[in-house]
C-alpha cells in the first residue's frame, strides 16, 4: 500500500481498503441502517467482496478510491469514505457511510473533508461531486460543512436527489 494514500486527521485514520477489511465492509454494507439509502442499497456478502476487489484495483488505476475509517489511536472501524466514479457518468463522487454509533461526533465531516482535500490536492481532481437524498439532512449538512455547494438535482427511485460539487481553484 502506498503510504501517500493513508490519511490522518485529529481523531481518525483513513486507510485504503484491503482484503483485511472484508469482514468490516460486509458488516456495514449489509446493515440497512447504514446502506439502505446508499446508491445500490444494502449489499450481500458476495456483492461486497466483488466491490472490494474493484476498489483495490481502483487505487492502482486512479490514485484514489475508498478508505476505511478507524478511530485513532488503534481504534475500531467506524465506517468508510472515498472517491469513485459515479456509474451514471456524473463525475468522481465523494461518498461516506458510518455506523450509527459513530454518527453525531463529527467523524463524517472530518473523514469526508480529508477525502475531499486528498482528491483535489493529491489526486489532482478539479471537480468532485456528491449526491444526497433531499431528505437526508445529516449528509447534506456534512457536504455543506466541507465546502461543497448544491449544483443540480434529479429524480432517482422516487426520491429527489441533490447534487453537490467542489471545484478546486487553479494553482497560481
Amino acid at each position: 500500500m502506498n503510504p501517500f494514500w493513508i490519511l490522518h486527521t485529529g481523531r481518525l485514520r483513513l486507510t485504503p481498503v484491503s482484503g483485511a477489511d472484508l469482514a468490516d465492509l460486509q458488516a456495514i454494507k449489509r446493515d440497512p441502517r447504514v446502506f439502505a439509502i446508499m446508491l445500490g442499497g444494502v449489499r450481500t456478502a458476495a456483492q461486497t467482496a466483488d466491490e472490494l476487489a474493484r476498489d483495490i484495483i481502483a487505487w492502482s488505476a486512479h490514485g484514489y478510491g475508498i478508505w476505511t475509517i478507524r478511530e485513532n489511536p488503534g481504534g475500531g472501524f467506524v465506517g468508510l469514505t472515498g472517491l469513485e466514479d459515479r456509474p451514471d457518468g456524473r463525475g468522481v463522487a465523494l461518498r461516506f457511510a458510518l455506523w450509527p454509533e459513530a454518527q453525531g461526533k463529527g467523524y463524517a465531516r472530518e473523514a469526508a473533508g480529508a477525502a475531499l482535500r486528498f482528491g483535489h490536492d493529491r489526486a489532482g481532481l478539479r471537480r468532485i461531486v456528491a449526491v444526497a437524498r433531499e431528505s437526508n439532512f445529516a449528509s447534506r449538512t456534512v457536504l455543506g460543512g466541507i465546502g461543497m455547494s448544491e449544483c443540480d438535482s434529479f429524480e432517482q427511485g422516487g426520491h429527489r436527489m441533490l447534487m453537490y460539487e467542489s471545484i478546486a481553484e487553479p494553482a497560481s
